[in-house]
Parts: C-alpha cells; structure tokens; sequence
C-alpha cells in the first residue's frame, strides 16, 4: 500500500516554523495587556534568618503594592504531588513567599508590583531586610553527616524518606556466591535547564466575574490551573482561565506551578488591574526547578564468564530545599529503570532523598530515566575491564533476548518488545568499531588519544494518564483539533495533522491544532514524559477514524449509496471506482445534518507505558596536553516502535542528545559548599553547549513496534538525553584506561578534570 502523502512516516516539515522564524510566535512576555509589572525580592543567602520592613519601598512613586508573607499567609503553599504507597512521607511546606526564614539563594520573599520594571527595581533596593547568616548544607554527602546543619527540624539528618526496591535478601546471595564484583561510585551533576524563553505570567481580572485569566508559558494549562486554584489560592477552578500561547521549550521544568503565578493572581484581583511578571535568567538560575543531582555507589555480582549475577545500589537524591511537584518521585521512580536493557534477577536498591540549602531539583529531560541509564551503563563497562572482556560481549552476555518479552524486570517493569543487540551491532557497523584500533593508532602518532564507547539504554514513558482528543469538521471543509497537550516546541501542530492525514488526506494547512486553553478545552494534562504521541496521538487517531465513519453516513446518504462504498482522501468523499463525490466543506454545510456528527471525540490513557530503547555510541579524541575533548563520531540507532515523522524525530533526538552532551562536557550547577552561593549563577559561569561543541549525529531507527500502544509507537522525546551522558563518559574512559589505566571521571568531564587525572597518573607513576 502506497504512503498517503502528508501521513504517518512522511518527513513533513513543520507547519508552526514559518512564523517562528519570521519572528510572529506569540510569547507570554509578548502579551499587551499589562498595566502593572512585578519583580521579585530574592534571598542572597542559602540560610538565614530574616526581618523584613517594607515601609519606605510602599511609598514610593509608581509602587502599587508590595507583597510579604503576611499578606499571603491565608494562601496553601506549593503542593508535592508524589507521595510513597508503602511508606508515605509528610514533606515540609512550600510557601509562596518564605517567612523569616530563607533556605536556599534565591528564595523569594516579597513581590513587589509596580507602573514599570524600572520602579519595581526601585522598590526592590528600597526594602530593608536585616539578615542573620545561618550554617548551610550544601551537598548530599554533607547534608547526611552527622551534626550538619538542618534544613527542616521535623526531618533528622536531612532525609525526606529511605527506602529500598527490589530484594536485598537476592542481591546479598547473588554477591556471596560471584566470581567478581564491580563497584562504582558516581555524581551525577546538578544541571539548570536554560530553555530559551524564561518564565513569565500575565494575570488579567474581570472584576465584574470575579475571575482571573493567567496567560503564562507551560507544559499545561490545566494541571497549572488546578493547582493554583485549588492547593494555593482556594478558590473555584471556574473562576480562573490559564492560557498558554508559544512556549519556548520546556524540558518538565514549566510543566510546574510556581510561586510569581500565585502572586500575579492575587496581586490583579486585590489591585483589580492587569499584572505581568517575566523572569531574567538570575530568576531563572536562582528560581526555577534544578535538574539531576544524584550521587550514586553501584555494584554488580559477576560470573566467570561474564553474567550478571546480582545488582546492589545505594542513591541519594538531593531535593534541595523544598518539595518540587514531582521532586520526590525523580529519583525514586528512576531506580525502577536501574537494571536496564539486562537480565538481571536479583536486584535491591536503597533511594534516599535528601534535603539541602540550594533550589528545588525536580523533573529535567528524562526525569530520573537518564540518571538509571548513566549508572548501569556506566556499572557494565567497569564489570567488562574487572573481567577483561569487550564492552560489547559483556552487553551481548547480558541483553535480554527479543524472546524473552514480555520480560519482567527484578523492579516490576514489563518491557513489552524489543532487540537490544542488534541496535547494538547496527551502531558497531556504522562506526566502523573493527576499524577503531587502527583509528586510536593513528591518533596517537599525532600525540592525541581515542576512546570508543556504549550508551545502551531503555527508558519509561507515556504515562502521563489520560488524555482526550476532540476532533472536528469546519464549516469551509478543514478540520480542528482540540486536546489537553502543550506544545514547547515538540511539533504537535505538524505530528497530530499527519494522524489526520493518514485517514483523511488532508495537508497539513488545513488541520488547526487548538492547545492550552482550560476554557475551550475540558480537560488535559500537558506535556511531559514523552506522552503527547503515545497517549495524545492515539487519542487523536480515535476520534478521527470515529469522526470519518459519522462523515461516511452522511455521504452515504448524500450520494445516496452504502457508507461500506465510500472512500475518504483528499478531504473527499466519493463512491469507490467512480467520479461521483462530495466534498468536506459541501458534507460541513448540508442542511439537516446533526451537529454531533460533524465532530468526535475519544480517551487514552496507558498505564502500561512504552519502552523507547537504542544505543548511542560515541568516539571521542582528547589532547593530554590541554585536557581536551573532541566528539569525532557519534552514532545513534534507536528503537522507537513506529516512526511518525523522521524529521521530527531526528530533531528530538539531536536536541536531546546534545543536552546530554553538555551535561557530560560542562553543564553543572555549582553552589559554594560553605555559605551555599550559586557560583554558576550566570552564562559567565555555566557553560552550555554550543554547535561547535556537539558532533555531526548519525541517526537510524530500528524499529519494534510496541505492543501496548495502538499505533504502535514508543515514546521520543527523552530518549537523546538519556543515552548520551554514559555513551560520551564510557568514551572518554576507555580512552583513559586504554592509556592510562584512569578508570573513572565524574561528569562533566571537563578539559580540567580530564588534565588533572592525567596528571595525577602521571605523578604516582613517576615516583
């Protein structure tokens, strides 16, 4: 059967880029009607006490109003949606504006509305706060120790909750009776998101309703409302609107409710006037949700000839100081992922989340998936050198086979498909892996050295919940969809049009993709997770294939024929094998017809979620002289079931890849571990990675269609980032030991760090 043009598996470029590019997106900071502009007072100390007189700032000319904790103290805080079945937590409160306390550089506390920013930053300097400099943890390593400074005097020790996963009775034996163990102990660096456009809300007040429309830049108009309405302002979700127009990424870090939401909303209805605030990248840094930042001791039971026997990991997972929507469950839910693409049967992992004085970490690209993926993979090469073995014979031991799905994992994770090893061995054959000796040779007459290394990986994702598509025909013959996901950059204008298209025939211009309004949209819960195509898309498909057999019977009875007769393309319906049709627009406009026939809608949900796989395999070349790297070759070949549009997914992929690049070469979130400052506060100081630092991606797809998704489909849009950190580290490192014997660095590897290793080597050997 020939590809229906505009469908699924056609690369269709992306119908929302030609406004982006000629500078027409619509951005939250672009939104007019704001006539008052707020700016927050932010903490310049980790910990401290505080008092705070806000008596001359008031007065000033231009001030509307400045907000403390008195003022909101009749508000809920910012609510942690996760809590534990078998041992649940009670987390410490979150409040919209801390109250003579401060925990972590940056936290907020007071808002200062304003007739322009330039008068906000007026009154900000004029408030007098008199701080009193407290003790600070910074650290997990540190904040666990004994007599280290609490961050909440209800959690001894800083530990939110310490629990374990899997069997540790199984683990203890499969250790007692291995031939070897491996053992490695890992950081996984704080990381900060820097998406493109920072944070910004516009509160509108209807006073004659009562009723307030947020137009702010997230992942999810309706969870955001929910939250707001219900858990912090405590009023009526009918009485709030949240509008989000174009969203300049997001990476699950706008998929949550912040405290300047809040505040805009209570400053427009108490000033009854419009409020807008948008964050600078110091509010970015110091009060947005961090990434990662995990510290992590793994180790694994071997046999003789190279199988794994058991795995035992120990996980503590720094939450910062308050409890982030998802916070919690991060680390958590990605030891479920710890034992990977491998048959590994016994397996106990102890997860403990830890408080510290730094900025809430919560949900970053992969969300805990890509902190799993960097211990095992990085766990298999160390059990491959205690061995002596090749990293990919150890992983070809070890994969579990495509016949043994579905396959339950030591943790409960049913992979439903799958071929692990020959992603594996396609990704060898690209990179030319015979070939490397000659390639390492080659370099090191030049005085560089090469290393060559894995990232196998699978993940968990679309498990959003449930989502609903409500499709329906226009009266001029194109067709609109309305769904609860949210763009940041995805492409859902582009991928939903072509689910369309492969039923209907339409191009994509004429299918119009309505998102993120909570009133002309019933439901939704946003984007995260890699669930907009597998759980939205199917959603979509549904109500679409319902909404064709409706237009089906109205044409049959137009054309006077059987509905079993007729065939849909083109946005035509006509009698098969004949000229005699109708037309969409001709079928929207017929007099008589139903209203309700002319629309359908259609619920997925997937509790079983999908389970994207591949490998990343990079080739690296590092100068002794300099401690620099170069990424010289990087091959990706990813199992992501049904290709919806191979543009598109090349594009999820590089980008993901590229941040996990960055995370492995120079990203990390850096706090003074005496007084707690964010010393990497800035572009000056945090580096992110630029096209020069990423390598020319050679990207293939070998799919396995999914088994518990209708169209087939795994989910993408994690999948690069979880991959790369390990792929890129194991490189670098089989380059050092190859030289060297150096079996570890921690991330990022900087030219730094990898000079220092080389030094030091170079000293102990010399003496």
């Amino acid at each position: 059967m020939a590809a229906i043009k505009f469908g699924v598996g056609q690369s269709v470029q992306r119908k929302e880029d030609d406004a982006l590019i000629r500078g027409k997106g619509r951005y939250t900071d672009d939104h007019a009607p704001a006539t008052l502009h707020a700016l927050v007072l932010r903490s310049p100390h980790a910990h401290a006490k505080f008092t705070l007189d806000a008596t001359r700032a008031r007065g000033l000319p231009g001030v509307a109003a400045i907000l403390t904790a008195d003022d909101v103290k009749g508000f809920g805080g910012l609510p942690c949606l996760f809590n534990l079945e078998v041992d649940p937590f009670t987390g410490p409160p979150y409040p919209i504006l801390a109250g003579g306390e401060v925990r972590h550089v940056g936290d907020a506390v007071a808002f200062v509305v304003a007739e322009t920013v330039d008068k906000a930053r007026d009154a900000i300097e004029a408030i007098e706060v008199e701080w009193t400099p407290l003790p600070a943890a910074i650290g997990v390593v540190h904040a666990v120790k004994k007599g280290a400074p609490q961050v909440w005097p209800d959690h001894a020790g800083n530990v939110l909750f310490d629990v374990s996963i899997g069997d540790k009775a199984a683990a203890d034996a499969a250790f007692a009776k291995a031939h070897a163990v491996a053992e490695i102990s890992i950081v996984n660096p704080r990381v900060v998101t820097n998406f493109m456009e920072t944070r910004a809300v516009v509160c509108e007040y209807d006073a004659r309703r009562d009723h307030l429309t947020l137009t702010v830049g997230s992942q999810g108009s309706h969870r955001l409302r929910d939250i707001l309405c219900q858990n912090v302002l405590n009023i009526p979700v009918d009485k709030m609107r949240v509008i989000c127009p174009d969203v300049g990424g997001g990476f699950g870090t706008k998929l949550f409710p912040y405290r300047e939401y809040a505040l805009a909303a209570f400053a427009a209805r108490k000033l009854r006037k419009s409020v807008k605030w948008a964050a600078d990248r110091a509010d970015h840094f110091m009060g947005d949700a961090q990434g990662r930042d995990n510290v992590t001791t793994a180790r694994m039971a071997l046999a003789e000839d190279g199988r794994f026997l058991g795995m035992d990991v120990d996980l503590m997972g720094d939450m910062g100081a308050y409890l982030s929507t998802f916070g919690p469950y991060i680390p958590h839910g990605g030891a479920g992922m710890l034992p990977g693409l491998y048959d590994i049967q016994a397996f106990h992992c102890r997860v403990r989340t830890v408080f510290t004085h730094t900025v809430p970490v919560d949900a970053y690209r992969g969300a805990g998936r890509p902190e799993a993926a960097y211990v095992i993979e990085r766990l298999v090469d160390a059990s491959a050198r205690k061995l002596g073995m090749t990293p990919d014979a150890i992983r070809r031991k070890n994969f579990i086979p495509p016949r043994a799905m579905p396959y339950k994992t030591a943790t409960g994770k049913v992979y439903d498909s799958g071929d692990f090893a020959a992603h594996m061995k396609r990704a060898m054959e690209i990179a030319g892996w015979k070939d490397f000796p000659k390639r390492a040779r080659a370099a090191k007459k030049q005085g560089l050295v090469r290393g060559i290394g894995f990232g196998s990986y699978v993940e968990v994702c679309g498990t959003m919940g449930e989502e609903t598509a409500n499709v329906a025909l226009d009266p001029n013959g194109d067709v609109s969809i309305l769904i609860g996901t949210q763009s940041s950059g995805q492409g859902h204008q582009t991928a939903y049009a072509q689910i369309v298209a492969e039923q209907f025939g339409l191009p994509p211009e004429r299918v119009h993709i309505l998102q993120g309004d909570t009133d002309k949209i019933a439901t939704g819960l946003g984007t995260g997770g890699s669930a907009s195509i597998p759980t939205g898309g199917v959603s979509v498909e549904r109500a679409t294939r319902t909404l064709g057999a409706n237009l089906r019977d109205i044409a049959a009875d137009a054309l006077e024929t059987s509905a079993a007769d007729l065939e849909i393309s083109d946005g035509t319906i006509r009698i098969a094998g004949t000229d005699r049709s109708i037309s969409f627009a001709d079928l929207a406009k017929r007099p008589g017809v139903d209203p309700s026939k002319l629309k359908a809608s259609a619920t997925f949900t997937s509790a079983d979620g999908t389970y994207p796989n591949g490998t990343h395999l990079a080739e690296v070349e590092i100068d002794p002289a300099t401690g620099k790297i170069r990424i010289v070759n990087y091959i990706v070949v990813d199992d992501f079931g049904v290709t919806l549009n191979p543009l598109l997914l090349a594009g999820q992929v590089h980008g993901g890849a590229m941040q996990g690049i960055g995370q492995a070469l120079m990203e990390q979130a850096v706090y003074d571990p005496k007084d707690g400052q964010l010393v990497t506060g800035t572009f000056m100081d945090y580096a992110l990675p630029r096209a020069a630092d990423g390598p020319s991606f050679v990207f293939e797809t070998h799919n396995v269609p999914c088994k518990t998704n209708p169209l087939g489909v795994k989910g993408a849009g994690e999948a690069g980032a979880i991959g790369s950190c390990p792929a890129v580290v194991n490189a670098i490192i089989d380059g050092l030991w190859r030289e060297y014997k150096i079996d570890h660095i921690d991330m990022p590897a900087t030219p730094e760090r990898v000079w220092i290793a080389i030094r030091e080597h170079q000293r102990q050997h010399s003496l």
